[in-house]
């Protein structure tokens, strides 16, 4: 077992929000050149709890147990917020997926990691 898999899912999401959301905003800077107003509501399309939720549903099927493993303690886990504009378990959805990505990061799985990046922006 390595370091990173003894942190809790709510630091993994947080990792993985940071790499998630870094990933869009490249693919949007890849776009023509726009104000920066544009970026912005062009990356929250994909950098929201309902669009993240959606890709973890996309994803599923293609999980390892590992990967599952990573989802499950990250539903599991209780949070000291929730998402403004979406319910619970969009919320809790959208973690998990934050979780799986920043133990993909930080484990070095790069090739899942971008496969399940790429998912998330519709490629």
């Amino acid at each position: 077992m390595n370091d990173y898999e003894k942190l809790s899912p709510l630091a993994l999401a947080f990792m993985g929000d940071a790499v998630h959301t870094a990933f869009v905003r490249k693919e949007v800077l890849k776009g023509q050149a726009n104000t920066q107003k544009n970026y912005h509501n062009t990356a929250k399309k994909f950098c929201n709890a309902q669009a993240q939720a959606e890709t973890l549903e996309k994803i599923l099927p293609s999980l390892s147990d590992e990967e599952k493993n990573i989802i499950r303690r990250a539903r599991n886990s209780h949070p000291k917020h929730s998402a403004k504009n979406f319910d619970e378990e969009t919320y809790k959805k959208a973690t998990s997926f934050e979780a799986l990505i920043g133990f993909l990061f930080l484990t070095q799985q790069t090739e899942r990691l971008n496969k399940f990046l790429e998912i998330s922006i519709g490629n």
